[in-house]
């Protein structure tokens, strides 16, 4: 079986979805399905430096480029569009990631015109909160094209039933199937690196930290935490705490971010360490007390899963899409991003050691039972099986 990938962009400034593709397509590779990815050369005002219009090697799977001509927001690609039309009929399932993009538009109407089955991924674009952010826009596209491709996908991806709630009630979608992304959990349960973190940061050795670790993006909350982590500190308590900010975004926005810092003189108990990946990013997992994410909207949120896999309890907003299943496992907290309700909840949290680790060893557990790659690489191809037999995606039994 083949399926091919099709993503706007892959550089790591655009967060998640850039780093989950691959490690999707590489848990699929695995079970033996040719995989591969289409997308663009975007990278912010920029591009990447890779060869375009033919397959490379790229993160271990196919891939191949096409340039953005145009539009950061749309990233508008004719060759993409047209390597499309040649070349969709070669696979037996297209997978689509994102909605209000040129690539996902083109690849839908290639698979319509050439009889080939393809699933979207929204990647939480149709939440209530994102479609309410350039609304104008987005009823524009939705009249162009975006609406048809929606109704007339074979299925509909979502990772989490929040996700698909939120989704498909307003917008009287169907044929939803919720697959969570996987995390790999040999690469956050060994201690070879746990202290690389200090050796970045030597102010954290023996001092306990929270840990934000996501895009810099007004939708993250980070004001928020920010805020929530100065009222902490007014607490003798917890005058030796620290919050590791671990992220990028437009510069302008993260040097609002450092301002807030700055003008509340805590510059030497927050952290602004940049984009974490590898050992970085795991040791400073692993060393957390605490992760939060007070996000205004998240569909999936794979650092709270990432963070649930080290052992790290997670406080997140009921706008994170995995709220509902973080407390069914009783594997963190979720306290609103309104009022004073967070900053009351993170005083609560870092005042008790104990349940902090309870529920961490609940994450742990609940993350190997549910978000395992090999786990979730089965549940996918179970879904391109059914579409490229033609059977009803009812059938298949996803992961929830």
């Amino acid at each position: 079986m083949k399926v091919l990938h099709v993503i706007p962009s892959v550089a790591p400034r655009y967060g998640g979805p850039s780093r989950a593709i691959y490690e999707m397509c590489r848990a699929v590779a695995a079970t033996g399905t040719d995989v591969a990815v289409c997308t663009t050369n975007a990278d912010g005002a920029g591009r990447l430096p890779v060869k375009l219009g033919e397959f490379i090697e790229y993160e271990g799977i196919h891939t191949i480029f096409f340039d953005r001509q145009w539009s950061e927001a749309f990233k508008y690609s004719r060759p993409l569009a047209k390597w499309l039309r040649r070349n969709v009929t070669k696979y037996d399932v297209v997978h689509i990631h994102a909605v209000f993009s040129h690539a996902c538009l083109a690849a839908a109407n290639a698979c319509r015109k050439a009889g080939i089955p393809y699933i979207i991924r929204p990647l939480g674009t149709l939440d209530p909160w994102s479609t309410g952010q350039k609304p104008f826009r987005k009823k524009l596209f939705w009249h162009l094209g975006v609406g048809r491709m929606l109704q007339e996908a074979n299925a509909i991806h979502y990772t989490a039933e929040d996700e698909k709630r939120l989704a498909e009630e307003p917008l009287g979608l169907a044929r939803g199937m919720v697959i969570p992304l996987g995390v790999n959990l040999s690469t956050f349960g060994t201690n070879e690196h746990d202290s690389v973190i200090f050796e970045n940061i030597p102010e954290l050795r023996d001092r306990n930290y929270i840990l934000f670790l996501s895009r810099l993006h007004p939708k993250k909350g980070v004001e928020i935490l920010l805020d929530a982590f100065a009222g902490l500190q007014q607490d003798a308590r917890f005058r030796d705490w620290h919050l590791v900010v671990a992220g990028d975004g437009e510069p302008d926005y993260v040097a609002s971010l450092r301002r807030i810092v700055q003008d509340g003189g805590q510059t030497n108990h927050v952290h602004f360490i940049g984009w974490a990946d590898g050992p970085v990013k795991v040791s400073a997992y692993r060393r957390a007390a605490l992760f939060a994410l007070p996000s205004f909207q998240e569909n999936f949120a794979l650092c709270v899963v990432e963070s649930l896999a080290c052992g790290v309890p997670v406080l997140i907003s009921p706008h994170v899409n995995l709220a509902p299943e973080v407390t069914n496992a009783g594997a963190g907290w979720v306290a609103d991003v309104e009022g004073t309700a967070f900053a009351e909840t993170l005083l609560e949290v870092c005042a008790n050691p104990t349940e902090r680790h309870i529920r961490g060893e609940r994450g742990k557990k609940f993350v190997h039972s549910c978000f395992d790659w090999p786990v979730v690489a089965l549940a996918l191809n179970s879904l391109y099986a059914s579409l490229a037999e033609s059977t009803p995606p009812e059938s298949v039994q996803p992961v929830t």
